[in-house]
């Protein structure tokens, strides 16, 4: 699934997200073992090893949308 949002596209598949940049070619990875989603604040975290990002969305329906792809419980 393609969800777009203010700074690019999230590209959420049942075993991994990418966060591609629209000003740039930046591309975020990250397996959804090592994904953890918050609802306050409306963010995507990555943390395996040594990467570590986050994203933060637009809005409470993107974010239902990556847990719905990937089966990831909220905190």
């Amino acid at each position: 699934m393609v969800i777009d949002f203010s700074i690019g596209k999230l590209i959420v598949t049942i075993n991994e997200i990418q966060c591609r940049f629209h000003d740039n070619q930046i591309v975020l990875t990250a397996s959804v073992d090592d994904i953890s989603c918050f609802h306050q604040g409306l963010v995507i975290a990555a943390d395996g090893g040594t990467v570590r990002w986050s994203i933060k969305l637009d809005n409470a329906v993107q974010l239902e949308q990556v847990l719905d792809v990937t089966g990831i419980q909220a905190q």
